[in-house]
């Protein structure tokens, strides 16, 4: 177990660490050559020009201002200068808002901070409950431990303080998050309605849609939308089964990536030609030349693209049952997207199109009927998962301890009894292994995700960072406290009666605190400290530079800032939530350093949103609701585990005050969601109107069919290819503007009106009297 020593050596660790992080990234932003680097998302706007081109060749390369270096924190205030409306127009609404998670934390936990270490750690030190515990049981406890909940004695009247505190902590928190939760929905509603005019406001993603032996895909839907909806239905694009042919894509541009390479090192040294080996790894085989093999490969490639875009565009079955429908008006997109369409609810159905950005094509191939069993099974897998990854995760903490280096390595044992590396390794190392074993997880849990078929990357972010937010409160946050209490008392279990272990569960359980604290500063510190720095970047940018670019779109591509990761970073926030919340009236010591690291977070990834980070997608906020429920669930389980040591505590008479809170606070989230969760979910038909009357007004003659015609095609057809017929992709089988034939079916016939889309006569009418014969 950690001592305040330990804390205090992992502290000066992880604050060297971060001051080390800082000042390199300070150091390494002022560099003209690493521009790109730390400010991409400037030149990505075009309002920042490269140091590169001007001025003199050491000055290009070398930040010669020694006044600039003194300043190297000024980027801090930087950040926080910009106004949020400000920062919703140059970043997004989606940025700007997870921005208000920090500042939602730092809302709630400073004046927790205050009140508990002002009230509940005066009321926790002056008792002397663990001094009485160690003569009867071989329990362990540190100065820490002290300042917490386990040092008051059983039955003590001082629980009513806590009791207390856990109502006043409660009502705080829901406050705050009603708040948040009201000021979210209304910047979500104000963005959407001073938006500029957006694709997926007037575009609904129909699913589901039945086969017909008479018509296609095309002409059915053309049909179904010109009956049920003819005064604002405008056109429709189906969804096609091109994952082979973007494979190809991807294949050929990874190859001409390499042929760049090879020429580029030709081009400086052309004394000889570049050899390559083509077996596996490039490591094996015969010798070739590396520019003519792969000015072959790529010749290949071409050919079997276009013959695979020839088959995609004319093969039936690549043509799946889904399309996405717009519509001439926002209203008449709402209605369709909010409504049931068929009174057979498994076909027809219609929901929000994302926009073409968010898109995850390759899961639009997916049969809808498959859904249920591919998340079934991926439900099962999670749930496997979740509950086995705790058996390497207790292990490898075990082994990060003194007792288990001196089992396994006991010839360390000498080494590691010296007082600073003891400090280390029980202070440092069970939280920096915990972090790193935790580094594949996302990726884990995205590949989950895409299995699951969501299709847009909005949605594979959100689902992934919930299944990452429920594996981190059980294994991180469950399974540590568990499996320490286990590990640390086992001796002391076996050592005393049945009856008494309850109580040393509950004296067990505060300490783990120790343990946090670490794991808050090597993850929440020196993490985001890391953060900023943003070495892998840098690294690949410059090698990309020196090996790849040739000309500045090649360094336009180099230069990847990649985006904020909401599966990744939102359940890290929602841990930090639980420890705090958990912890407030447990071990209230541990507050302050939740506080450092929403304000240092904050700070850092206001930067980063500013300077560095892409946007990929815009979803107006759709999280905000996720992010509510799992505070909630952050804090009754808070107050759960209150109740739980309470019991442990013989204080028998707060359980009917206890019992209490998690019901409110579920009542309190149900009404907040009843208030407030509609706006994140649907667009109000009055809001639709509005905009569409005032859109009319302002512009008249906006040829909104050619805004909508070619949105929703596929990429793969959008590259810039010489080889690509865009008349061939607008007709034929992927055809966006059907051609209207004759059919025996009985709804083509009770279309009401000739269709405004293909411009056709009236289907209803017999041959002779299109012609003008009687």
């Amino acid at each position: 177990m950690a001592t305040l020593a330990d804390i205090t050596v992992s502290g000066a660790i992880n604050v060297l660490s971060a001051f080390i992080f800082l000042l390199a990234f300070a150091i390494l932003r002022l560099q003209p050559l690493n521009d790109r680097v730390y400010f991409p998302k400037w030149y990505l706007k075009g309002v920042r020009g490269s140091p590169l081109r001007s001025g003199a060749l050491v000055r290009r390369v070398v930040n010669l201002d020694f006044r600039s270096y003194i300043r190297f924190l000024n980027w801090m205030p930087e950040a926080l200068k910009m106004p949020e409306p400000e920062l919703v127009d140059h970043a997004g609404l989606d940025y700007a808002v997870y921005l208000r998670i920090y500042l939602m934390g730092l809302k709630i936990f400073v004046p927790l901070t205050f009140l508990a270490l002002a009230i509940l750690v005066p009321v926790n030190y002056t008792n002397n409950a663990l001094e009485a515990v160690k003569m009867v049981a071989n329990v362990t406890a540190s100065d820490i431990d002290k300042l917490s909940i386990s040092n008051i004695p059983l039955k003590s009247q001082r629980f009513w303080t806590h009791i207390v505190m856990a109502y006043a902590f409660t009502f705080w928190t829901c406050y705050v998050l009603l708040r948040e939760y009201e000021i979210v929905a209304s910047m979500r509603l104000q963005f959407l309605s001073l938006e500029r005019r957006r694709l997926d406001q007037f575009t609904v993603l129909v699913r589901n849609v039945p086969p017909d032996p008479d018509e296609t895909v095309s002409e059915l839907l053309e049909h179904f939308f010109l009956v049920n909806h003819p005064d604002h239905y405008l056109t429709h694009q189906v969804v096609c089964n091109a994952n082979k042919l973007a494979s190809l894509v991807k294949k050929k541009k990874k190859r001409q990536n390499w042929l760049d390479y090879y020429q580029l090192k030709y081009s400086r040294t052309q004394s000889r030609r570049p050899q390559m080996k083509t077996g596996f790894l490039g490591h094996f085989g015969g010798k070739v030349d590396a520019i003519d093999h792969h000015i072959s490969e790529i010749e290949e490639l071409s050919q079997e693209i276009e013959e695979e875009r020839t088959r995609v565009l004319k093969d039936p079955k690549s043509i799946m049952p889904a399309a996405f429908v717009s519509f001439k008006t926002r209203w008449g997109a709402a209605v369709c997207a909010q409504t049931q369409q068929s009174r057979n609810p498994t076909l027809w159905l219609t929901e929000w199109a994302p926009e073409p950005r968010d898109i995850y094509w390759k899961n639009l191939a997916i049969p809808y009927m498959s859904l249920k069993v591919r998340r079934l099974i991926i439900g099962v897998a999670f749930l496997l998962l979740t509950f086995f990854f705790i058996i390497p995760i207790a292990s490898v903490q075990a082994l990060a301890s003194i007792e288990g280096i001196e089992k396994r390595a006991p010839f360390l044992k000498s080494v590691i009894e010296i007082k600073f590396i003891k400090s280390v390794i029980q202070g440092f190392l069970p939280g920096i292994v915990l972090k790193l074993f935790l580094i594949f997880l996302p990726t884990i849990l995205m590949i989950m995700s895409k299995f699951e078929g969501f299709i847009s990357l909005s949605s594979l972010e959100r689902r992934s960072a919930t299944r990452n937010s429920i594996f981190l409160i059980i294994n991180v946050f469950l399974g540590s406290i568990l499996t320490g209490a286990a590990f640390e008392q086992l001796n002391s279990f076996i050592k005393q009666s049945a009856n008494e272990i309850p109580k040393t569960i509950g004296v067990a359980v505060p300490m783990k605190a120790t343990f946090f604290i670490t794991y808050i500063m090597v993850d929440g510190w020196a993490g985001i400290a890391g953060e900023v720095l943003m070495l892998k970047p840098l690294i690949f940018y410059h090698l990309k530079n020196f090996l790849l670019v040739k000309t500045e779109k090649d360094r336009e591509e180099a230069m990847d800032p990649g985006s904020l990761g909401f599966n990744t970073g939102e359940p890290r926030i929602q841990l930090y939530f639980l420890l705090g919340l958990v912890y407030a009236t447990v071990t209230p010591v541990l507050l302050p350093f939740i506080i450092i690291f929403f304000a240092f977070a904050f700070a850092v990834f206001r930067h980063q949103i500013i300077n560095v980070y892409n946007q990929e997608y815009e979803s107006g906020a759709a999280f905000w609701p996720d992010v509510h429920g799992r505070v909630i669930t952050a804090l009754v389980i808070s107050q759960l585990a209150l109740m739980g040591l309470m019991s442990t505590k013989e204080a028998a008479q707060s359980t009917p005050f206890l019992i209490a809170l998690p019901v409110l606070t579920i009542w309190f989230h149900m009404f907040c969601n009843g208030r407030h969760k509609s706006a994140f979910v649907k667009y109000p038909l009055q809001e639709a109107m509005m905009k569409d009357t005032l859109e009319r007004a302002r512009d008249p003659n906006f040829n909104l069919k050619a805004y909508l015609q070619s949105a929703y095609v596929h990429p793969v057809f959008k590259v810039d290819d010489d080889d690509i017929d865009e008349d061939d992709l607008l007709s034929g089988k992927m055809e966006t503007e059907s051609v209207l034939v004759p059919t025996k079916r009985q709804s083509r016939r009770n279309t009401p009106a000739p269709s405004k889309i293909s411009g056709g006569s009236s289907p209803s009418l017999p041959e002779t009297v299109k012609n003008g014969e009687p």
